[in-house]
């Protein structure tokens, strides 16, 4: 068995991209890698192809990242031809050398119709991908719902329960700190068991400011008599205005204002134009899943994202 990224040889990045967007779970057809290639967020040394002796291609692992990204930010398609005996170890060994490449093992993102789990050949196709995930080092999971407003939705007007405002990056970094806290989301919860609450702000605060939205676009959120009540992020991705981060503090939660917060994101995005806003937030997250129902934001498909543990 070869194991190899398209770099190879001249005609490997034809023959992997030409490989079927075949099975129960989605993949990328050749039309739209090759568009994520000409943009550079797929490139020829993250696709890696495993080939018999004949040169024919058994399985396929395309990684993905933005324009700027040094290296990838997260496997996007995984696939194994049908026949193969052990799917899940040959993809094992295919994203061991693709991390081995890399120096590092991104995550992988399984985008799903909701109701996967009751679709037989999609579950089974699901299992062997948790299966060489996991044994390539991704023993981390979580299950997310993705969601999207579009202009018929409309928007909430504002209530003046809450009034916006810039503010300076040390400002934004201790709110970060403490939005932190008590949080439901599944990779918070995690990373602060390996990291301080400040060292969390950084990465977090860090991560945004590097998303393809603006700084200039970072709201806090206060009462009206100037308490701190949480903040608002919109953002962005490299295809669509995003709900990039937003909370309300510990101290003001249960009282209704994470609806405030999330209408400010979704009227500002409006205001500029926007035809569509995407989100996600875990599954377990209830009370944010409520919120993003209440604003009229959609459920559009389920991502199941198997990373590393925090500190790997």
């Amino acid at each position: 068995m070869i194991l190899r990224a398209a770099t190879a040889d001249p005609t490997a990045l034809d023959r992997a991209v030409a490989y079927p967007a075949d099975g129960p779970v989605a993949a990328l057809t050749a039309e739209r890698i090759r568009e994520e290639l000409a943009s550079d967020r797929i490139r020829p040394e993250w696709i890696w192809s495993a080939e018999d002796e004949d040169g024919e291609l058994l399985a396929r692992a395309l990684w993905w990242g933005r324009a700027d990204s040094e290296r990838p930010v997260a496997l996007d398609c995984l696939q194994v031809r049908e026949g193969v005996a052990d799917p899940a170890g040959l993809a094992a060994d295919l994203l061991a050398a693709g991390h081995a490449a890399f120096g590092k093992a991104p995550g992988y993102n399984i985008s799903l119709p909701r109701e996967w789990r009751s679709d037989p050949a999609l579950a089974a196709a699901v299992a062997w991908r948790r299966e060489a995930a996991r044994r390539a080092g991704l023993t981390q999971e979580v299950e997310r719902l993705r969601y999207e407003w579009t202009p018929a939705a409309g928007t909430a007007d504002p209530t003046g329960r809450l009034v916006f405002r810039e503010g300076t990056d040390e400002e934004f970094l201790d709110v970060f700190a403490r939005l932190s806290r008590g949080s439901l989301d599944v990779n918070t919860r995690q990373e602060l068991a390996v990291m301080t609450e400040e060292e969390f702000a950084k990465d977090d605060f860090a991560f945004y400011l590097d998303c393809p939205g603006e700084r200039s676009w970072w709201r806090l959120a206060h009462l009206p008599d100037g308490t701190l009540a949480g903040m608002a992020i919109p953002s962005a991705t490299p295809y669509h205005p995003n709900v990039g981060y937003l909370g309300v503090v510990p101290e003001q939660r249960g009282k209704g204002l994470i609806d405030e917060v999330l209408g400010e994101i979704t009227r500002f995005h409006a205001a500029a134009g926007a035809g569509r806003i995407t989100a996600t937030t875990d599954t377990v997250n209830v009370p944010m899943a409520a919120a993003f129902d209440r604003a009229g934001y959609e459920v559009t498909e389920i991502r199941l994202v198997l990373e590393p543990p925090p500190g790997a």
